[in-house]
């Protein structure tokens, strides 16, 4: 289900812990599937359960409590916008409706063309550079404007037509 190098990079995840704990390496295996499958599928979250030995509810448990694991499928650049209070105080709240007007979805809908999911995301720890959003949940871009929302999505549109991630 996985290929060999995701599985690779959770064998080294396993590797730091105990034998009889391999389940500990369970974030980081979520982590590694998620980034090669787009989103947690019950299936996926099957296989991890199996390869690291545990109860495939307990892996279900962590997919559905961390927001940073999509456990339905996302498009293929996941935009979260923190909503919290210091971004809301920013401006926060005016750019995830300029965003999603862009893109024409709401929160957790996927454009037409399979590019852009937007998510309402909880503090990201970057309160000084507010209003952030995260992009696919490894890239943060801080004091955004309509401008900043515009160039990020012009470039991830580009990047989606080349066939790159973000």
């Amino acid at each position: 289900m996985l290929s060999p190098e995701a599985l690779k990079k959770i064998d080294r995840a396993v590797a730091k812990y105990p034998a009889d704990q391999k389940q500990s390496a369970v974030m980081h295996a979520l982590a590694v599937a998620q980034v090669e499958k787009g989103w947690l599928s019950p299936e996926v979250m099957q296989f991890v359960a199996d390869y690291l030995e545990m109860p495939a509810v307990a892996v279900q448990e962590v997919a559905t409590f961390y927001t940073m694991f999509n456990t339905s499928p996302v498009g293929k650049f996941k935009l979260t916008v923190c909503t919290n209070l210091p971004c809301q105080l920013t401006r926060g709240e005016e750019m995830a409706k300029y965003l999603k007007e862009k893109l024409g979805v709401d929160y957790n809908d996927i454009t037409p063309d399979g590019l852009f999911t937007v998510k309402e995301g909880e503090c990201m720890g970057a309160c000084g550079d507010a209003p952030v959003m995260l992009v696919n949940n490894h890239r943060m871009c801080g004091f955004m404007n309509e401008e900043k929302v515009d160039a990020l999505i012009d470039e991830l549109k580009a990047k989606g037509a080349a066939g790159e991630k973000a």
